[in-house]
C-alpha cells in the first residue's frame, strides 16, 4: 500500500516515532487500555510499527487534518484477529475529533487502497458495545459474518467488505455478444 493517502479533508501517512506524544494522549483516553510508557518507549514502538509496514506492505497511518497537519488519530490495516492474507481495518480517533466523519473518510481511503493493492477482502472486528464503529463500517459497506467471544470482557462481531468487482475496459456486459 502507498506510504501516504489523501482525501479532501485528511492526509494519511505511515505512523512512526513522531506520533508518540499524541498517541500517548490517545492511550490515556482508554480506561481499560494498556499502561502507557514513556515518550521514548512509545517512539520506539511506533518506529517498529513503521518498520512492520515496510515489511508487510501495509500497516497503520496517522490521520492528519489536511489543512493544519494536526494529528487526529490513526487508521490502517493490521493482522489483528484476522490473517496476513486478509488483514483487518483498525482506526481510532482522539475524542476531540470524534463525530466529524474523519473515521469514515480515513477508513474509506484505506479500504480503497487495500483493494487497489489487490486484497480481495478487508475484515473488521468490533466489540458489541462499540456502536460508533458499527456506524462507520456500515456506511462503508461492511457486513457482519459472525460473533465470537473475545478476551473474556467482550464479544466481537466479525465484519467484512469484499473488493468491488471491476470490469476490464474491453469486457462486454453479460448477455451481450460481440461479433460481425
Amino acid at each position: 500500500m502507498p506510504s501516504t493517502l489523501q482525501t479532501p479533508r485528511l492526509r494519511l501517512r505511515r505512523r512512526d516515532g513522531r506520533d508518540a506524544e499524541w498517541n500517548l494522549a490517545l492511550l490515556a483516553e482508554h480506561p481499560l487500555g494498556r499502561e502507557p510508557g514513556s515518550v521514548e518507549e512509545e517512539r520506539k514502538r511506533l518506529d517498529a510499527q513503521r518498520d512492520a509496514f515496510d515489511e508487510l506492505g501495509f500497516g497503520l497511518y496517522t490521520v492528519e487534518l489536511a489543512e493544519t497537519g494536526e494529528a487526529v488519530g490513526y487508521c490502517g490495516l493490521v493482522v489483528g484477529r484476522a490473517s496476513l492474507a486478509q488483514p483487518e481495518i483498525a482506526y481510532e480517533l482522539l475524542r476531540a475529533h470524534v463525530g466529524h466523519g474523519y473515521a469514515t473518510e480515513a477508513a474509506a481511503a484505506v479500504a480503497d487502497a487495500a483493494f487497489d493493492a489487490g486484497l480481495p477482502v478487508v475484515w473488521a472486528t468490533v466489540a458489541t458495545w462499540n456502536a460508533p464503529s458499527f456506524g462507520v463500517l456500515g456506511k462503508l459497506g461492511f457486513t457482519g459474518t459472525r460473533r465470537a467471544g473475545g478476551d473474556g470482557r467482550s464479544v466481537f462481531v466479525w465484519l467484512r467488505r469484499r473488493a468491488p468487482r471491476r470490469r476490464h475496459r474491453d469486457a462486454q456486459p453479460t448477455g451481450e455478444r460481440g461479433g460481425s
